[in-house]
């Protein structure tokens, strides 16, 4: 009876989304990077159930934030965080990587590809933001936001130079359990990451197949301007979510289902 529902448990788990498990020669290398304020455990609902396709998958917490916290400094930037993901995938020995980006981290990923391309297998950006060589976060914003977060960080930073995260319904996190999930486990932002520019020796994805998937839930306006930009470049993939900018929290099966299409 044990060996049966043993079975039984694993004939479910292949059959999630109706996507075929994965065979050792079809199995991905997933490295899937979180956005501002959160960490690794935002995508523990999507890397369960890649994992129970058969595929690897690797979520690092990128310095200063989640269970990292403790390492937030005014030195922490951007670099810094391209670096955290450049060393996970070189130490890990990873090749053929689907690597994705989710809000902040589409800057991350792009410098990651920028270091070390052949080591990747294409780019996910997840309702992401874009940046061109030489510009910071900030940058990009309109001057009466940046003056409203400067502000925000000066109140709040206390004396390390961080933003305070939003609500999650800033997010699009809707449901009250997800949301207080969410609450408990958001940390500062390194300012760091906001300041300084992102510095590429080649074209944003250095020659790597790029998708972005658009979240169309209650859109985010700093967004907006990478949306149009990608839109109207044929050399991006779109895909559509109609879930909030939280995909990995508000619609992880959805999520999932669309990476491992992508990654086929």
């Amino acid at each position: 009876m044990k060996r049966r529902n043993l079975f039984a448990a694993a004939a479910a788990a292949t059959a999630f989304m109706g996507v075929r498990a994965a065979t050792p020669a079809s199995a991905r290398n997933f490295v899937l990077v979180h956005g501002a304020w959160h960490g690794g455990w935002c995508w523990t609902h999507v890397g369960d159930r890649l994992r129970a396709q058969g595929h690897r998958v690797f979520t690092p917490t990128l310095t200063g934030l989640g269970e990292r916290r403790h390492l937030i400094s005014a030195q922490v930037n951007l670099d810094t965080h391209i670096d955290d993901v450049v060393n996970l995938i070189e130490f890990e020995e990873l090749q053929d990587v689907v690597l994705v980006g989710h809000s902040y981290a589409g800057i991350v990923i792009t410098g990651v590809a920028d270091r070390i391309a052949p080591r990747l297998r294409q780019l996910v950006y997840l309702d992401s933001l874009m940046l061109d060589s030489g510009k910071s976060i900030f940058s990009s914003f309109p001057d009466d936001v940046v003056q409203q977060r400067l502000k925000a960080i000066r109140d709040t930073g206390g004396g390390v130079g961080a933003a305070a995260p939003l609500s999650p319904a800033a997010f699009g996190v809707k449901q009250p359990a997800d949301s207080e999930w969410v609450t408990r486990r958001m940390t500062p932002q390194p300012v760091g990451t906001y300041l300084q520019p992102l510095v590429l020796r080649h074209p944003v994805g250095n020659g790597r197949p790029k998708t972005y998937i658009e979240c169309t839930d209650g859109p985010i306006a700093t967004l907006e301007p990478t949306k149009a930009r990608i839109r109207a470049d044929a050399s991006w993939t779109v895909r559509t979510l109609a879930t909030g900018h939280d995909a990995m929290i508000s619609a992880p099966d959805a999520l999932t289902d669309m990476l491992l299409q992508l990654a086929i």
